[in-house]
């Protein structure tokens, strides 16, 4: 066993045989040559080549872009139960193991950690302008909520409407991952750069 570290994403490149997805990840995500992806499109493209390579695998013929469907049946939300059940028992009697598969696709957590963790990558200067400009849009809209609701609760005081003392307007936005059950405010989440999820 060597002390390279591992990741759900390099140990699916090598199970699917996807050696040079790796470096095509890393430059989109860099922008090499190309507009940059962000790491949730890199998720879906890298989830569509395991898709892809799972059904040759099975000896499943696909026509350009039906693996891009096939994908999208099976994890869109907007796709009605019964299309994603026809879709699964399609793949299912051309041999395609489809549990294992969905058990196989990753989330942009996974594309994060292989990028920056296995390969080294970094774009983290532009990424926290990018963090730090987000996070004053936020608070400048907080901002905007705490003086409207400053405004709303003075005019209907002044007009005998409503009994206040003296008050403070405390404005909060706060995010529960559902997944690993944690609950942060906007600026805590985007200071640590995501949540507590794990491979």
């Amino acid at each position: 066993m060597g002390s390279e570290p591992r990741s759900k994403v390099a140990r699916l490149i090598e199970a699917y045989d996807l050696a040079p997805i790796g470096a095509e990840l890393e430059a989109a995500w860099l922008g090499e040559g190309q507009e940059r992806q962000s790491l949730r499109s890199l998720a879906t493209r890298f989830n569509q080549s395991v898709l892809l390579a799972a059904v040759r695998d099975a000896g499943m013929d696909v026509v350009d872009g039906e693996a891009e469907n096939y994908y999208r049946l099976l994890t869109d939300d907007d796709v009605s139960a019964g299309t994603r059940v026809e879709a699964r028992n399609r793949l299912e009697q051309a041999g395609v193991d489809v549990d294992a598969l969905t058990e196989d696709f990753v989330t942009y957590q996974s594309i994060r950690h292989y990028l920056t963790e296995i390969r080294g990558a970094s774009y983290e200067s532009d990424e926290s302008e990018t963090v730090t400009k987000e996070q004053g849009v936020i608070e400048r809209l907080q901002g905007r909520v705490e003086r409207v609701v400053t405004d709303t609760v003075d005019r209907l005081a002044a007009d005998g409407r409503l009994t206040v003392g003296d008050y403070r307007v405390f404005v909060s936005v706060e995010l529960l991952c559902q997944d690993c059950g944690r609950q942060y405010s906007v600026a805590e989440l985007l200071t640590r750069g995501g949540c507590d999820c794990e491979d």
